[in-house]
């Protein structure tokens, strides 16, 4: 329930598209190095998950009021020492990964990593969390896409491209979907909590401008970004995760229930795990 499964695909898709565009560049494959990106970024996922977890009931914004999954540390289901040690571990788990990753493409990735687990922790923790002041979303796509699709580019070549950081951005985009969503959702309860988020800065209405945006983008920028890179256009396949944008885009626009936003929230990580898997797979039929 900490580990927040539903958005777990923001760590999974970049990792899949940045390793399948440098199959598409060059016909080496370093796998193990692909495996360890693919731990290494879903446990900086998941040890994020359990920070907020802990930070956000240390900060009193986890209410009894709130519209999303119970969390275990405010609801007093796991104690918070528990939660914290779980954090650390987790995030262990991706150093170990990482330090395999440094050993095969260099020390760039201890930096990488390191900057990654810290924005992780200071989302919602340190003394300024950055989730508090509205800059949540800008940070995803920094980490969620730009980050980790070159990253993963990276540890395979050891070199950056233009059609990597091109495919990083609509990447980057729906994996910022996803936390549109979530703050959409926990847009009442935030600002009586004083966590001013993008949604609550924004209002709901353009925080559901802003989703609707996020996700065209995505598909708009696609061939742009096939073209500009000089990808395959077989890459175009991604369109095919269109339909499922409709149900939770319609739960956005037209909801405001805990359960109908939490439905578009699982359903925008399943667009973006499907959008991913058919771009990885038009990288590599081109």
């Amino acid at each position: 329930m900490a580990a927040r499964p539903r958005t777990l695909p923001a760590a999974v898709a970049p990792v899949l598209v940045g390793s399948a565009t440098a199959l598409y560049v060059s016909d080496e494959f370093r796998w193990l190095a692909f495996l360890a990106a693919l731990l290494g970024a879903i446990f900086i996922q998941i040890g994020t998950n359990l920070a907020n977890d802990y930070s956000d009931a240390k900060r009193g914004a986890d209410t009894a009021d709130r519209l999303g999954p119970v969390r275990v540390t405010s609801s007093g289901l796991v104690a918070p020492r528990r939660v914290l040690i779980a954090t650390w571990v987790a995030f262990a788990v991706a150093c170990a990964a990482g330090a395999y990753l440094a050993a095969v493409a260099g020390i760039e990735i201890i930096a990488m990593g390191a900057v990654s687990i810290a924005a992780g922790v200071l989302y919602t923790g340190g003394p300024r969390p950055y989730g508090y002041a509205g800059m949540g979303e800008l940070f995803v796509f920094l980490f969620f896409g730009l980050v980790a699709v070159n990253g993963s580019y990276y540890v395979q070549l050891e070199r950056l491209d233009w059609l990597p950081f091109l495919l990083s951005i609509p990447i980057g985009f729906l994996s910022t979907a996803i936390l549109v969503v979530n703050n959409l959702r926990d847009i009442e309860t935030d600002r009586r909590a004083g966590k001013r988020t993008l949604a609550v800065r924004m209002g709901r209405d353009r925080t559901r401008i802003l989703y609707v945006a996020l996700l065209a983008g995505a598909l708009v920028l696609l061939p742009v970004a096939l073209i500009g890179g000089d990808g395959p256009l077989a890459g175009i396949l991604a369109w095919l995760s269109a339909p499922l944008a409709l149900v939770p885009t319609q739960a956005v626009l037209t909801r405001t229930d805990g359960p109908a936003l939490n439905a578009a929230l699982a359903g925008t990580g399943t667009l973006l795990a499907v959008y991913s898997v058919l771009l990885s797979a038009g990288l590599l039929l081109g």
